[in-house]
């Protein structure tokens, strides 16, 4: 790796005088400063974030804040970050993670500093306590996710209440009749986390429209928990065809609880989900589903990012639509 005494020495200068030609701290001729350019340039040489940020007053790192909490499944928050974190180094920006519970002293606490430049949220509630704050911060930021008002934010995500929509738009072209929804762990909801409200919404709007009897059971993430919540369905909907899954974890435990209780998927039971493609596909009965657009999400967060940092305006709120993949999990209704 090239170091600032490689740059002085092919420059023919002290390394103090290239840490000044970087960070503009003291005045050096014309002349000594073109020789450095000239021995980073071909050197290669890459100054640390905090001579960046010395120089220009950036430090060209994002944060991502992405609180850890109970209930959230990480392998799939972590699809969001990596496409964060690749997108960012596109643009030349590093992408500081930091997963614990940032309320809006957190928040404050990174903002005021030259630390990062911007932010990107995750994990978005209805009525999160963070957006006063994000509202007047100087340094921009982005929310992966839709809190009940998106005025003065800049927002992108899934449209979760039409995904919900579509998977139960699916079941009812297929000619269900009695759906249910397995959601999220009990938390996600009591959080008032933002997603699963909405898929919630979607799910019970469009079974309203079509008339179907409907019932929406949050779960815990484990596969234990699976037995039990299909137990309880069956028993309190024994006309039960049709249900939606938006728990990642609990896909394929659940689609083996509701066949060793004897009913054949999809023969006798059709089983949609909000999930991934990779894992609708992988489990043993291919899922119909609407994809979770993690890397495209990620991908447009950190470009509106961008634009915003550059001066450009941009729309307050992206909403992607769902797009819903027919797979072997779900059939006609044929009883």
């Amino acid at each position: 790796m090239v170091k600032i005494t490689d740059v002085a020495r092919h420059a023919g200068v002290s390394p103090s005088t290239v840490s000044y030609a970087l960070s503009g701290k003291r005045p050096i001729s014309e002349e000594t400063k073109r020789r450095v350019e000239e021995a980073i340039r071909e050197l290669g040489y890459r100054p640390h974030a905090g001579a960046r940020a010395l120089a220009s007053s950036k430090s060209n790192v994002l944060a991502l804040v992405v609180p850890l909490r109970a209930g959230i499944h990480v392998p799939v928050v972590m699809q969001f970050a990596v496409s964060v974190v690749t997108t960012a180094r596109r643009h030349d920006h590093d992408v500081l993670l930091l997963t614990q519970e940032e309320g809006e002293d957190g928040l404050r606490r990174v903002a005021d500093t030259a630390l990062v430049d911007a932010l990107i949220l995750m994990d978005v509630q209805l009525h999160d306590p963070r957006l006063p704050l994000l509202r007047t911060l100087e340094r921009p930021s982005v929310m992966i996710g839709f809190p009940a008002s998106s005025e003065g934010l800049t927002c992108i995500d899934l449209d979760f209440r039409a995904a919900g929509e579509a998977c139960v738009d699916h079941l009812a072209g297929l000619g269900h009749r009695v759906v249910a929804l397995v959601g999220s762990p009990p938390e996600v909801y009591v959080r008032q986390t933002a997603f699963a409200q909405r898929v919630v919404q979607g799910f019970t709007a469009a079974a309203d429209r079509h008339g179907l009897a409907s019932s929406v059971h949050p779960c815990e993430a484990a596969s234990g928990a699976a037995r039990t919540v299909a137990e309880r369905l069956l028993r309190d909907q024994p006309a039960l065809t049709g249900v939606v899954v938006h728990n990642e974890p609990l896909l394929e435990p659940l689609i083996d609880a509701f066949e060793q209780l004897g009913l054949r998927v999809p023969g006798d039971l059709s089983v949609t989900a909000i999930c991934p493609d990779e894992l609708a596909e992988s489990v043993r009965v291919p899922v119909t589903s609407v994809a979770l657009p993690s890397a495209e999400v990620g991908t447009r967060a950190v470009e509106l990012l961008m634009e915003k940092m550059g001066g450009t305006a941009v729309p307050e709120a992206t909403l992607l639509p769902p797009r819903l993949t027919e797979r072997a999990s779900t059939g006609r209704r044929t009883a």
